[in-house]
């Protein structure tokens, strides 16, 4: 392909920096919004108990509070959905990421999805945020994510999301190809395995606008490298690994 240039906060622009583990301390969550501020990151993205200090940590930035919503698995039912996405709003999310019921879906129940996408992004809109749909590619075909893309649009999701970062695989190449043809006016967010600079230019390379990955400190420190050399080109030559 053509080299693009691509500069540095355009990166940053990108990366949804990630605290989502689940052995994570308040030390390494205040450490990471630290982080997400010194490279100015578009958001850090955490667990929902996890709000309040993140909200204090990043007050006075244009660093974007997130959160995730039936996390990891998206098997809750959806009025803990509905509820997780109003409490986290009052709380200070202003995007939140909701794992599709993965389940429900291979098992062909599209209406229960579609209703349950449209309640939860119903709770995020009112209350101003964003809503970003998880499919969890890892157990879909090529139809399958397609079949999720139109789900996630007709319910009124703002983003199609690849992956939680804890199946068996991440966010690839392919799939994001297919994600964004798809996406019919939605953006798409890679997570799960881009860990490096050459892996996050590869995706923002397919289109994909956002990247979620507690690597952002590696990606940013090497494309400031890359662009003093004026080498940083947007490339598909980057590989993905697994989790965040």
């Amino acid at each position: 392909m053509e080299k693009k240039k691509i500069t540095v906060q355009e990166i940053a622009d990108a990366l949804d920096h990630s605290l989502l583990r689940p052995d994570i301390t308040v030390k390494e969550l205040k450490e990471g919004c630290g982080l997400a501020k010194q490279y100015k990151c578009v958001s850090v993205c955490v667990r929902p108990s996890d709000l309040p200090i993140v909200i204090r940590e990043l007050e006075g930035t244009d660093v974007l509070p997130t959160t995730v919503i039936g996390f990891p698995h998206g098997t809750c039912t959806t009025e803990t959905k509905v509820f997780e996405t109003k409490d986290a709003i009052l709380k200070g999310a202003v995007e939140v990421d909701m794992v599709m019921n993965i389940g429900r879906f291979l098992s062909g129940e599209y209406d229960y999805v579609l209703d349950e996408i449209k309640q939860v992004a119903k709770a995020a809109h009112d209350g101003g945020a964003k809503l970003k749909v998880i499919f969890e590619n890892y157990y879909l075909t090529d139809e399958q994510i397609i079949k999720a893309s139109e789900l996630a649009k007709t319910g009124g999701a703002d983003f199609s999301k690849t992956s939680t970062g804890y199946a068996g695989g991440g966010a690839t190449i392919h799939d994001l190809k297919i994600m964004v043809e798809h996406a019919d006016g939605m953006k798409v967010k890679a997570a799960g395995g881009v860990k490096t600079l050459d892996a996050a230019l590869a995706v923002l390379a397919t289109g994909t606008v956002r990247i979620g990955t507690r690597s952002s400190k590696n990606i940013l420190e090497e494309a400031v490298k890359r662009d003093e050399k004026g080498e940083l080109f947007l490339s598909d030559e980057g590989e993905l690994g697994t989790g965040y």
